[in-house]
């Protein structure tokens, strides 16, 4: 057996998104800062998945959540 697991799925699956006019206002003053603290032309479509994945990596009361519930599925 490799060392390396097989890879998981990683087709990307497109979301549609609505949000209010101060959080739409928000993400683009972020990708205003993001893009003058990098020196890059991000745009804010780039930023936001990675902005979701660090918010569910931090929320620690959702990992513990989810461990419980993938425990209870394999039990």
């Amino acid at each position: 057996m490799l060392k390396l697991a097989k890879l998981p799925d990683r087709t990307p699956i497109k979301l549609t998104l609505t949000v209010t006019p101060d959080l739409a206002r928000a993400l683009g003053d972020y990708t205003a800062i993001y893009n003058r603290a990098y020196h890059e032309r991000a745009e804010t479509n780039d930023l936001i998945p990675a902005m979701l994945e660090a918010f569910l990596a931090s929320d620690r009361a959702f990992a513990k959540a989810r461990r419980e519930g993938e425990a209870a599925q394999d039990g």
